[in-house]
């Protein structure tokens, strides 16, 4: 049985930052993809930041130079650092594994950036 589980989401104030985790389970955990989307309320579920299997990282322009995604092979665990957030940064953050057509997510965990 897979399993996905984000931790670390929280209330923070604007310029703040929070390191959010996902542990992975029941997937060879190097062998695949990750990455953070987040969806706000109202609209629809974004790519925030992604690493392949080499570390390689991907962000949306919106995050570069702020966030940072990294994954642990041996703890099956990957991160994201987010650092000077901002209110727009408001959102449900998702882990998902990704490996050829298959596809897993997280059930989430939220941040809220406000003073």
């Amino acid at each position: 049985q897979v399993q996905l589980v984000e931790s670390g989401g929280g209330l923070v104030q604007p310029g703040g930052s929070l390191r959010l985790s996902c542990s992975a389970s029941g997937i060879p955990f190097s062998f695949w993809a990750m990455g953070w989307y987040r969806q706000a309320p109202g609209k629809q579920r974004d790519l925030v930041a992604a690493i392949s299997t080499l570390g390689s990282a991907n962000y949306a322009d919106s995050v570069k130079g702020r966030f940072t995604i990294s994954r642990d092979n041996a703890k099956k665990t990957v991160y994201l650092q987010m650092n000077s957030l901002k209110p727009d940064d408001t959102a449900v953050y998702y882990c998902n594994a990704k490996l050829r057509t298959s596809d897993y997510w997280g059930q989430g965990t939220q941040v809220t950036v406000s003073s």
